[in-house]
């Protein structure tokens, strides 16, 4: 089937099309915000600019429309007719970006969630409580791994500590033992 819109109000219709604030995204937001999680949006600083983002759980979630991000067998996703390579090539390099930006993530140590628009409509609370159990989780880990930082940090202080003992135990020995003046002793165990 031909085009019935013209190319000005084809271009007027698509530059309508807006990559933030869409519907679905607007919809987990409130659910979220809803079952107590607050976030933050659009962080520049992170690859790929997450639609969410949660720092304390170190997680970052995009929100996607399975058409232009290349759902896989999802019924959204209908390349048009015409002009068919160049929105193939669109999406093949969505697709791509996506790829590279949740493996950047993930390489930062972020977890990252990606929540499908065909989800969203199918069962909004299902999907939304998927995320927050996953959200749950990585606040969990986060938490883990917060305090085995704390548990090393006292550890290392903790070792410092007897090292120093040590230094000063040895020391008195050798004082006892030689009769070595103390300030020749402590520029000798400067190296110790």
């Amino acid at each position: 089937m031909a085009d019935t819109m013209t190319p000005e109000q084809r271009h007027k219709c698509m530059s309508h099309i807006r990559s933030k604030e869409t519907g679905p995204e607007l919809a987990l937001r409130k659910m979220l915000f809803h079952k107590g999680f607050r976030y933050r949006l659009y962080d520049r600083r992170l690859p790929g600019t997450p639609d969410i983002v949660l720092p304390g759980s170190r997680t970052a979630i995009f929100v996607n429309g399975c058409f232009w991000h290349g759902h896989k067998d999802c019924r959204l996703v209908r390349i048009p007719k015409t002009n068919t390579e160049f929105w193939r090539t669109k999406i093949r390099r969505n697709i791509v970006r996506d790829e590279k930006d949740r493996a950047l993530l993930e390489a930062l140590g972020w977890n990252v969630l990606t929540v499908w628009e065909c989800e969203l409509n199918k069962s909004p609370e299902d999907t939304a409580e998927r995320v927050c159990r996953a959200l749950r989780e990585n606040a969990s880990i986060q938490t883990d791994k917060v305090l085995l930082r704390k548990k090393s940090r006292s550890v290392s202080r903790f070792n410092a500590k007897a090292r120093a003992r040590r230094k000063i135990a040895l020391e008195n020995d050798i004082l006892e033992t030689y009769r070595i003046p103390a300030r020749i002793l402590r520029a000798s165990l400067e190296e110790y």
